[in-house]
């Protein structure tokens, strides 16, 4: 039960504070890219939500032929993943292709998590947890 739990929290956070996080940093963009654009920052905050529709669009067939726990765990991995490129990207192409990363992880995560723990969440929990998941979202 716990672990479902956990699923459920760490897959609404990450969807959550994932797309929600660039508010705060677009501030420092031109401290660290002094010639930036305001197309280039609006690409930047944008492409992640391009990534979540590619991501959303192709997870649930993928997780049909390889299983859910896979896809998480994927998903979980583009997220560590985007996260260290956009830490270290010495330019603003590479700080774009560690978002669009990113917005991979969030549509896998915002299709599969739920879907999962509808499928195997107890008959009690089950909008509890599916609940959780997005009140997770909301609060990160």
């Amino acid at each position: 039960m716990a672990q479902l739990v956990s699923i459920a929290a760490i897959g609404g956070f990450l969807f959550g504070y994932d797309t929600g996080v660039i508010a705060g940093a677009q501030l420092y963009f031109v401290d660290t890219w002094p010639g930036i654009t305001d197309s280039q920052i609006a690409l930047i905050v944008s492409i992640a939500l391009i990534g979540a529709a590619i991501g959303a669009l192709f997870s649930g067939s993928i997780s049909d032929r390889i299983g859910r726990k896979k896809v998480i765990i994927f998903a979980d991995v583009l997220f560590t993943v985007g996260s260290l490129i956009m830490a270290f990207s010495p330019t603003i192409a590479v700080l774009m292709i560690g978002r669009l990363i990113i917005g991979f992880g969030v549509g896998i995560a915002s299709q599969i998590v739920p879907l999962y723990l509808s499928e195997v969440a107890p008959v009690e929990i089950r909008g509890k947890l599916v609940a959780f998941n997005v009140a997770t979202i909301t609060i990160a």
